[in-house]
């Protein structure tokens, strides 16, 4: 799977965890940046990925990305070495 189809699941996911479909992602993006984001939200994105995507974050990946782009590398790992 490509990194663009990765990203775009990613965003569907988002947006429904934050139920807005206005939600757009990029790799810059912060939970400081959407409004909905917040520590419980977080978790449900986590979780939603992870079932998704059949892996499970390692809690450095979680806590140690700063923001969209760096989870959606750790992601890709995942992914890779499946």
């Amino acid at each position: 799977m490509e990194r663009n189809e990765v990203f775009e699941k990613v965003t569907e996911i988002a947006r429904d965890v934050f139920e807005n479909d206005e939600i757009v992602l990029t790799d810059a993006t912060t939970a400081a940046d959407v409004e909905e984001w917040d520590s419980l939200t977080h978790l449900s994105l986590i979780s939603d990925i992870e079932d998704e995507f059949e892996i499970t974050f390692t809690l450095s990946e979680i806590s140690g990305s700063k923001n969209v782009g760096e989870l959606i590398n750790a992601l890709m790992k995942h992914i890779s070495e499946g």
